[in-house]
């Protein structure tokens, strides 16, 4: 099982009590405000998820990490990799992506600590982040990361313009150096 530590946060494997404080993230309508359509998820389709982005983590070796705060155990969210099915024309991809509770916006980069372990544990060449134009928080958040934008197209999940990101291997040793 693969746990990564922050001074901060614990990443690590979903567990079955990550269902409720998941599904109340997937919830909340700004939160889901710019995924996908915007549409809301229950706690069925949030367990299908969670489902889904374990069997990722069996048959890719890298998945979606849950998230917590250290000090408390306080269940945050989400961030961690996945292929990005949903968007073939950037295929073959990894994608970095986030989903965090309200009360946890703004606290430092949880996100970081994926992309690390995506080119440090993993070996990946390359990984993206797909936006929603518009979304001015999480492009901050790939800025941060050392991501740099590389087109524009339209989700067919979804039917909304979206922003591809994108960091090398070469450009993320660079840059940690």
């Amino acid at each position: 099982m693969v746990t990564l530590e922050t001074p901060r946060l614990t990443l690590r494997r979903w567990r079955e009590e990550d269902v409720a404080p998941m599904a109340a993230v997937n919830a909340d309508p700004e939160v889901m405000r710019w995924i996908r359509d915007g549409s809301v998820r229950d706690e069925q389709q949030t367990r299908d998820g969670v489902r889904a982005w374990e069997s990722e983590w069996e048959s890719q070796g890298f998945g979606l990490f849950a998230v917590e705060i250290r000090p408390t155990g306080e269940f945050a969210g989400f961030t961690g990799l996945s292929v990005p099915n949903y968007l073939p024309e950037v295929l073959p991809a990894v994608e970095i992506g986030w989903r965090l509770g309200r009360s946890h916006w703004g606290r430092g980069l949880a996100a970081a600590a994926a992309v690390r372990f995506g080119f440090e544990e993993r070996g990946l060449e390359r990984i993206v982040s797909i936006t929603q134009v518009g979304n001015d928080a999480s492009e901050r958040i790939t800025t941060k990361l050392g991501m740099r934008p590389v087109r524009e197209t339209v989700n067919p999940t979804g039917g909304r313009r979206v922003r591809v990101f994108e960091l090398s291997s070469d450009r993320y040793i660079t840059s940690t150096r």
